[in-house]
């Protein structure tokens, strides 16, 4: 049994077919398959149902996944353990929401790899509820989201980090007037109702009896952005202090009264296997979160 079979194995599972995991961890498709044929010598089990077009888990592979993660979790947690006391080491996969990506994280980045430099960094991009459910299934070390809103995947816990505001962002045309009250007599590109942002917007809209005529809705804050600068209709987005600042050629005002804000968190298993350095990410996010 070897290291690099389990995380195969783990990308079999994410990916759902071998074809795929071949692609995500640089092997042929051959390779793949001699790895799990090694590993089911190993355990003296099968490990996937073959007799269907794509390979299913079967119990035995369940269990072997679970404890698959654990092992690489706990591996990949050696490095940061035995790195003395102040210097840290080993990798870590992390996850941002946009708003991250484009406020704090980059200064919070580069003082932690200042500060830690055989620290490696990973990082994906996406929306808190696809993040999340990468973290839930090991894919990432940890996250950096939203609150939790249900439904949501188990077993993960959070520290706070900071908080953002939510903002009605409108074209210059719109600039003096006000611009909560044109929620309703303007088209309206909705946030997409399937991320968590999209669904506070959406509760939000419904405790201020705001009926909005809805135009387009998108998973994308600059596609909104862009949408909106082109004279398309009026929004409701989540957008770090710093982004605002950016913003040229629209017009923004806070969301709701007072502000709807959102917590945002960093998300790591309950095991907590890398929790030295997820530890030290928190701190360096906090450290350079947007004030105002």
């Amino acid at each position: 049994m070897s290291l690099r079979a389990l995380r195969t194995l783990l990308a079999i599972a994410q990916h759902g077919s071998f074809v795929r995991a071949a692609e995500a961890v640089h092997l042929t498709q051959s390779a793949v398959s001699l790895q799990v044929k090694s590993l089911e010598d190993d355990f003296n089990t099968h490990l996937f149902d073959r007799s269907r077009r794509v390979p299913v888990l079967t119990d035995a592979g369940h269990v072997a996944v679970e404890r698959a993660r654990e092992i690489i979790a706990l591996y990949d947690g050696i490095a940061a353990e035995i790195g003395g006391d102040s210097e840290l080491r080993g990798r870590l996969k992390i996850g941002a929401i946009h708003t991250a990506l484009a406020g704090c994280l980059p200064a919070a980045l580069a003082a932690l790899g200042t500060e830690h430099p055989h620290l490696r960094l990973t990082i994906a991009s996406g929306m808190s509820a696809e993040l999340a459910a990468r973290v839930e299934t090991g894919e990432l070390d940890v996250a950096i989201t939203t609150e939790l809103v249900k439904p949501h995947p188990y077993g993960l816990v959070s520290t706070a980090l900071y908080e953002e505001g939510f903002w009605i962002v409108a074209p210059q045309a719109y600039a003096g007037q006000d611009l909560q009250a044109l929620l309703a007599q303007q088209p309206f590109i909705r946030f997409d109702r399937r991320a968590w942002a999209g669904r506070t917007i959406e509760r939000e809209l419904r405790r201020m009896r705001l009926r909005v005529q809805t135009s387009m809705e998108l998973d994308s804050q600059e596609a909104i952005i862009q949408m909106v600068a082109g004279g398309l209709g009026m929004s409701v987005i989540p957008l770090a202090w710093a982004q605002v600042q950016r913003l040229t050629g629209l017009v923004c005002a806070p969301f709701g009264t007072p502000q709807t804000t959102r917590r945002v968190v960093l998300l790591e298993r309950e095991d907590r296997a890398l929790g030295r350095l997820a530890a030290a990410l928190a701190h360096a996010v906090s450290a350079h979160a947007p004030t105002r």
